[in-house]
């Protein structure tokens, strides 16, 4: 049996209606709307009537703002349309209100989906209707879902077919291989996948699909940053500042003996520590086969003792992701950033944000086609930021965003934070047969293999539509108990090695 409940805020606390309403009438111009009216609705199965009545006031409404009811608020003449994530995204209001549910019961963990029900009042037109539709839905993770009481809410699993060998692939030629790449939607371009061919060609065999899906996602920009490892060889600066400085980093590689070293703007972000080190001006940073956040080695007063402790600091780029899902791409870059020093085994204590553009009052009418307007960017993307900052429990004390033509084409998203932790926590060895490995963490949707790649690829007006699987989706509360569990010296001195399982999943 699938129970439902519709849940509205009061008059007075409808604060998200009323913001949405305004957006509407003054930036789609729909100045014929009169009314806007949001109903959360949550389908529940697995689980009893008297239990889900005992939840009703208590998981997924609060009677003091709320108004609970079984069917659809009435609203005579108005335009109604409901919309839900795409199966396979993460639901956090789903996914919370199942835990709640199950801490009740102490039970199972029911099968709960959520939905978000529009109600439109007003001469509208379907032109007016339609234009919402298209500002409120995000077809990367959401559709539009149906009005209709559900039978069951299990999705069908269907049977995985034996993985495919990929036949033929050894004698592709230039055309074939790019063919191929199109083919497979992958990010790699025609001489990585050359350079693959001749790999299996070395082996005589073809590669399986998930050998090619795997490479693909280890060698994306987001895993192996191969656009800052692009080796520069006709470089001209035109400002004499840039010039001094670029001057400096090559001075550098010769005393260093990198000659034989491309010049890459990898190397050049990399030379000052590298450089720093050989003169004996760097002694405490802490190096290990660990790949996480930068660490250092520092003394701290801890009540007036002084004790060894690590500093951890990282920061994280998600243009891409802000750019096709601003929500869930701004609150993951806090989340990733967030992700490494706790790989760690530190606790992250500030967090700073720096965004760049485009106007966001420019007209919608001057969006570019395939792109979501800049006033939707702008402020999807602030409210996941906070949202994941919130619930994690993490200050951010510095917030820039800067606005630019640049950023029309893409938008600038970047997190950054600091972490510590007693040095006495960690511990850090080879892994050896037999070792337990333990993946910790929460189910966050369709990210995993691919989950890297969309920084990759080229995005044209479909990226849209196809990206969906190159967003993560983070779980901040999940997050959070990691984070309170890695600050106990006798749980994170268990761990040999640890490292964050991001977009890459357990591909990388």
């Amino acid at each position: 049996m699938v129970s439902r409940i519709y849940v509205e805020k009061k008059p007075g606390f409808d604060v998200e209606a009323q913001q949405l309403a305004h957006e509407l009438r003054s930036i789609l111009g729909i100045t014929s709307l009169e009314g806007l009216r949001l109903v959360n609705r949550y389908d529940v199965e697995g689980i009893s009537q008297e239990l889900f009545d005992q939840c009703v006031p208590t998981v997924f409404s609060e009677p003091q703002v709320d108004v609970a009811s079984a069917e659809l608020p009435q609203a005579d003449g108005a335009q109604v349309f409901a919309v839900e994530f795409l199966p396979g995204q993460f639901d956090q209001r789903a996914a919370s209100a199942s835990e709640c549910i199950q801490l009740i019961s102490q039970g199972e963990r029911p099968e709960v989906r959520s939905a978000k029900v529009y109600l439109l009042s007003g001469p509208l037109s379907d032109q007016d209707v339609q234009a919402i539709k298209h500002y409120v839905i995000n077809p990367i993770e959401a559709r539009e879902a149906t009005l209709e009481q559900r039978d069951t809410l299990a999705m069908a699993q269907p049977q995985p077919e034996p993985v495919e060998v990929l036949e033929g692939f050894l004698d592709l030629d230039a055309a074939g291989l790019a063919q191929f790449i199109a083919d497979r939607e992958l990010a790699m371009d025609e001489a990585d996948l050359a350079f693959c061919q001749q790999y299996f060609q070395s082996e005589g065999r073809c590669p399986t699909i998930t050998e090619i899906k795997m490479i693909d996602t280890y060698w994306s920009d987001h895993c192996r940053h191969t656009t800052f490892g692009t080796e520069m060889t006709d470089v001209a600066i035109d400002d004499p500042r840039v010039q001094a400085a670029f001057d400096q980093y090559m001075d550098m590689r010769n005393e260093l003996g990198r000659q034989a070293k491309p010049v890459c703007l990898m190397d050049m972000g990399t030379i000052g520590a590298k450089w720093l080190k050989s003169k004996g001006v760097l002694t405490g940073l802490d190096e290990s086969e660990e790949i996480n956040a930068c660490t250092v080695k520092c003394k701290v007063d801890v009540d007036g003792e002084e004790q060894d402790w690590l500093y951890l600091f990282k920061n994280e780029t998600h243009n891409h992701p802000t750019e096709i899902e601003p929500f869930g791409g701004a609150a993951t870059c806090l989340g990733g950033a967030i992700r490494d020093p706790l790989s760690g085994r530190s606790y992250v204590y500030q967090a700073m944000r720096v965004t760049g553009a485009a106007n966001p009052l420019a007209p919608v009418s001057e969006t570019l086609p395939g792109k979501l307007p800049q006033r939707k960017l702008v402020t999807t993307a602030a409210a996941g930021y906070s949202s994941y900052g919130n619930q994690i429990g993490l200050a951010t004390g510095q917030v820039n965003e800067l606005y630019h033509p640049g950023y029309v084409a893409k938008r600038m998203e970047i997190g950054a934070v600091v972490a510590a932790t007693p040095a006495d926590h960690v511990r850090r060895e080879t892994p050896e047969a037999g070792d337990v490995v333990v993946l910790l963490g929460g189910r966050t949707g369709r990210d995993g293999i691919g989950g890297a790649t969309g920084s990759s690829k080229e995005h044209n007006l479909e990226s849209l539509e196809h990206c969906g699987a190159e967003v993560q989706k983070g779980n901040p509360p999940e997050e959070r108990k990691i984070q309170r569990l890695f600050r106990r010296g006798e749980a994170t001195r268990l761990i040999k090695r640890c490292n964050d399982f991001g977009a890459g999943g357990v591909s990388v």
